[in-house]
């Protein structure tokens, strides 16, 4: 961590999307003939304060085409919810032979880390509506760092990254940027509570505690005891000092939930505000599948996107036999990067939903 990520206890007024500071960064793993600079912006919290978020841009080499380099707005998959976490902070960026390939290809990557990784703004881990927030406004934060930078752009992630994303479009339903060219959502994608009970099963005790942050940064009345049982507090209180959480021995995630968890009122609203497919998406969408993932079974993914088609959602959905998640993203290139240069070229669309 250095200065570079600290703001003041009192932030600046700053218009949303508004650069803070950037610094041209050259330590990470990345083809020499990548630029990487890391920018400092203003974004807006759930509950609307003006925050920091930080996160880092990847300029292609050479000159840049007519009109600026196109952006791939990228959102990263769950690292944490300690500063330390931030892909910006990783040498590989947590995604970095993905970003390095898009780079590669002619796109620039406008990576956030969201508002909390990195900066030392309060982060709001698991809310794919405040990352989408961070997303949307690190686009004109890179583009006064960088004016090569096209002002068209998509957005894409994988994992749960692939939620931000489509989170994005939706968003955009308010903000109707004629820039933005639609999202790329790598990975299962599913409704909150059923993707909640499904990891806590797979992956145990982490995901109770995570939730609970989650819960108090959108909604700051909630108390965290009205979820977490006292076994849970301890690592509660860990979880923004390290990435790394893996004592032994700890509780199962049953024991660190208590009764009827799910009835609490901000747990009800916590979800909600994070299911996919209760409004409109604002631009085409490619949902890319694996259809074996042992963390997001494929059959509901399937009720995600069967929602989103109901919205009239403009959707090409594919999915992947055989594969995981981890799989899918590498096969899925040839799909990836033809659905995306087809955006930028202004062609139409094309969809499946039935």
């Amino acid at each position: 961590m250095t200065k570079f990520y600290d703001t003041p206890s009192r932030l600046p007024r700053g218009n949303a999307g508004e650069l803070i500071r950037f610094e041209a960064f050259d330590d990470y793993d990345l083809p020499y003939e990548i630029s990487a600079i890391r920018i400092l912006y203003h974004s807006r919290s759930a509950i609307g304060n003006d925050v920091a978020s930080s996160g880092v841009v990847l300029v292609p080499g050479g000159k840049p085409p007519a009109g600026g380099w196109p952006i791939v707005g990228w959102a990263h998959d769950f690292t944490g919810a300690a500063r330390t976490c931030a892909p910006s902070l990783q040498k590989n960026l947590s995604a970095g032979p993905l970003l390095a390939m898009y780079a590669g290809l002619g796109y620039a990557v406008v990576a956030s880390d969201y508002a909390g990784l990195g900066s030392n703004s309060p982060p709001a881990v698991l809310d794919l509506q405040s990352n989408a927030l961070d997303v949307i406004y690190s686009i004109p934060a890179a583009r006064a760092a960088v004016p090569q930078l096209s002002p068209k752009w998509i957005a894409a992630g994988s994992f749960q990254g692939a939620l931000v994303a489509l989170g994005v479009s939706e968003a955009e339903s308010t903000f109707h940027d004629p820039n933005f060219l639609g999202a790329v959502a790598i990975g299962g994608v599913a409704d909150p509570p059923d993707l909640f009970e499904h990891q806590s099963q797979r992956r145990g005790y982490r995901g109770p505690v995570f939730l609970a942050q989650g819960i108090k940064a959108v909604f700051p009345d909630f108390t965290v005891t009205e979820v977490l049982t006292e076994k849970a507090l301890p690592l509660y209180q860990r979880i923004h000092q390290a990435c790394d959480l893996n004592p032994e021995p700890m509780a199962s995630a049953p024991e660190m939930l208590k009764p009827a968890w799910e009835s609490v009122r901000y747990v009800k609203e916590f979800f909600n505000r994070n299911t996919l497919g209760l409004r409109p998406a604002f631009g085409p969408l490619l949902v890319i599948s694996p259809d074996d993932d042992p963390d997001v079974p494929s059959k509901l993914t399937t009720v995600t996107v069967t929602r989103m088609c109901g919205q009239g959602d403009r959707l090409l959905f594919y999915k992947y036999p055989q594969l995981d998640a981890s799989g899918v993203v590498g096969t899925s290139v040839s799909d990836q990067l033809s659905w995306i240069r087809a955006r930028f070229g202004g062609y139409p669309a094309p969809g499946n939903c039935r």
